[in-house]
This record gives C-alpha cells, structure tokens and sequence, in this order.
C-alpha cells in the first residue's frame, strides 16, 4: 500500500434525525489507489462520499483528506466530483460547460484552453466540442462530465457509480481512463453496485445499511467467504459471514 495516506476516516457516523445512515465506518486509503466501495441503493455510498469531499458534516467521527481535517477550504482545488447525475448545461456547448468548470477552479487564458483540448482529447469528444451539450446521448454525456472533472488536474477523485446508464462498451473505456489516471498517481474513489466494475478496484470495502462489511482486494475477499464471484461473496458477509480479518 502506497506510505502517503490521502484518506483517513476512524469512527464515522452519520444521521439524519433519527435514521443512522452511516454507522462507524473506518477507511485508509492511499495516494495512487483506485479504492471501490461497494453496496446496494441506500447503503450510504453517496453519503459517505459526500462527506469526504466535504460536501456535509458528519454527525460524528475523524475524517481526514490531504491530512486536514474536513470540511476545509485548502482541499477544494485537489478534488473532483463526478455524481451520478450530470451536473451539466444543456444550453452549451461540451468545450463551454468544460471551459465553465475549469474558469470555476481558477485556470485562464492559454492554460485553460490548452487543458480542455487535453481532456476533451482524454475522453474522445474533441470532434464533438461544439455540439450542445442537451442534443448528446447519455454516454457523451457522461463523458462531459469526466472531462469537466478533470479540467483542473485534481489529485483526487470521487466517481459516484460513473457508468450508470453506460453501454458495456463505453464502460470499458470509462475504466481504460481510470486505469490511466491511477498511473498518473490520482487518487480515485469509485462507487458501484457492478460487481465486474468492482473487480477492477485494487481495494474494495462491502457497505449494508451504512455499516462497512469488510474490505480488501476482489480476490482476497472471494477467497475468505469460499465462493467464486463478487456477488456471492457479498451476499455471505451481508447474512453474517466471518470478516476474515
């Protein structure tokens, strides 16, 4: 595991009201990993990401990011948030909603025009900078977004279930492009409830009604509950199966 901790959460709660949507989760993750977190609709994996990038307030627990305890302002520029739903406009052109994005993180002039071809290069739309954004398929949508993510070259990246809606096709190369990031040294926080999708992370924690189950590498975790696929091995941790810890 990579010596420079970019995540470190001990203890973290989360409620609203009386609905405890997060239940003492414990994370590290290290500089360079692509760490999947793995769970059913409703499990807290929006939540959790959320509060990692600040985004909300725990209710309780340590959760540090960069070693600085968050919320905090100095983070902002080192992260970038893909949610699950396009947070884009559709009255503009896919070069404008990037160009939007990366003026919002402070790149001008030549440096932020020169970016945006490099990302638009990234995600194969460079042909298609003009288009506006509200006439694209749901895919070249999503590839807006990652583009908009990357404009300004953050260290860390939180992409909440990315490939909703992504045809098997464009998912592999949506996964061809993390790979390449994690090589570049970017962090990257993925969550899923596709299990081939989860099999690519390097490490991978199991959530259930916002209590983390276990976590380790796809691999390890099939082998301790004894079954072949992702899919069952989470089923046995979720009815009570030994952590394996």
């Amino acid at each position: 595991m990579p010596a420079e901790n970019i995540i470190e959460c001990e203890g973290l709660t989360m409620s609203f009201g009386s609905l405890k949507v997060l239940d003492g989760i414990d994370i590290t993750v290290g500089a360079g990993e692509n760490y999947g977190i793995l769970g059913p609709n409703g499990s807290g994996k929006t939540t959790l990401i959320r509060i990692l990038c600040g985004l909300v307030k725990p209710t309780s627990g340590s959760v540090k990011v960069f070693g600085r305890e968050v919320p905090d302002r100095r983070n902002n520029r080192l992260i970038g948030y893909m949610t699950q739903m396009d947070a884009l406009y559709n009255d503009l052109t896919v070069r404008e909603n990037v160009r939007f994005f990366a003026s919002v993180y402070g790149l001008k002039g030549h440096e932020r025009e020169k970016r945006i071809d490099e990302v638009l290069d990234v995600v194969k739309l460079s042909e298609r900078q003009e288009s506006i954004v509200g006439t694209l398929s749901g895919g070249m949508k999503k590839r807006v977004s990652i583009a908009c993510v990357l404009a300004h070259r953050p260290r860390l990246m939180f992409l909440d279930e990315p490939t909703v809606g992504v045809d098997p096709k464009l998912r592999n190369q949506f996964w061809d492009y993390f790979r390449d990031l994690n090589s570049q040294g970017v962090t990257l926080i993925v969550t899923t409830h596709i299990m081939d999708e989860a099999e690519r992370c390097r490490r991978l924690s199991f959530l259930r009604e916002g209590k983390k189950l276990i976590e380790g590498h796809p691999q390890y975790l099939k082998e301790q509950a004894g079954v072949p696929t992702l899919e069952e091995a989470y089923m046995y941790y979720s009815e009570g199966g030994s952590n394996g810890r």
